[in-house]
């Protein structure tokens, strides 16, 4: 079977809205898929509602960035918005992505490149504002010739426009999940260390904090980085989960995995 627990809508970074997702997953004979948008489950409901009109199977998820020395994601599935008020708990996060946004801003009309919050805000298309978005401006204005290139100049962490934010600690975000029902799962290992032991280290102590699974079969991994994960998972009792991180562009949708790769039924699978 083909599934993706690793798809974005217009609520964060993705192109296209939650209703969409599983139109495109029936086209491309993706069998279960989940909304994991960056910091938000405000496009939950509209999902759902698809999922169920499609006949597609979803998985309400979330995808939280915590503070580490690099990229760290959690991902959360069998999200429940009325549950403990998840909307409540991200705030700090929300407004923290506010106020780097703003200060992007700032430091980008300093480098000589003309561009407004409101513009970057219509760009988001009135969803979670992220840097994707800065640069799909930037293209746009021609200051830079490709988002990659823009990243590159301005954006990337290290870039003079780039901004810090506050980031819950992977132990919040998996508290985050937690109380709102959900399964917390380590997104994409691959861009958090490419140390094995330093990983190693990483799971166990996320595993006694909560940690559910790890994202182990993903369209950017080789295979002798999935069967690395898979190894892992097994040895700290993960569950591995499959997602191609999808966006909205040029690269399908889906990743293939056995048929009971995954207990679905703990899942909360819209059905």
């Amino acid at each position: 079977m083909r599934i993706d627990l690793h798809l974005h809508s217009t609520f964060s970074d993705g192109k296209l809205a939650p209703k969409e997702l599983p139109v495109r997953a029936r086209r491309e004979g993706v069998s279960v898929i989940a909304l994991t948008d960056h910091d938000t489950a405000a496009g939950l409901e509209e999902f759902a509602a698809a999922c169920r009109k499609r006949n597609v199977r979803g998985i309400p998820g979330i995808e939280l960035s915590a503070e580490y020395g690099s990229t760290l994601h959690i991902l959360g599935y069998r999200i429940d918005t009325g549950k403990d008020g998840i909307e409540k708990n991200l705030e700090k996060i929300q407004l923290g992505r506010s106020v780097r946004n703003a200060e992007i801003c700032t430091r980008l009309r300093k480098l000589g490149a003309d561009i407004s919050l409101e513009e970057v805000e219509r760009q988001a298309g009135g969803g979670i504002v992220g840097r994707p978005h800065f640069a799909e401006v930037l293209v746009k204005k021609g200051y830079a010739p490709d988002t990659g290139a823009a990243f590159l100049k301005y954006l990337e962490r290290g870039a003079p426009a780039y901004v810090e934010r506050y980031r819950p600690s992977p132990s919040e975000c998996m508290d985050i999940i937690r109380r709102s029902g959900g399964l917390a799962v380590l997104a994409h290992p691959e861009q958090t260390t490419s140390d094995a032991g330093e990983l190693k280290l990483l799971l166990g102590e996320l595993k006694e904090e909560g940690l559910w699974g790890m994202e182990c079969k993903t369209s950017k991994q080789t295979a002798g980085q999935q069967f690395q994960y898979l190894s892992l998972a097994e040895e700290f009792s993960l569950f591995p989960t499959a997602g191609s991180d999808f966006h909205g562009s040029d690269h399908p949708m889906g990743i293939s995995v056995p048929d009971d790769f995954l207990p679905w039924a703990r899942l909360g699978v819209i059905l």
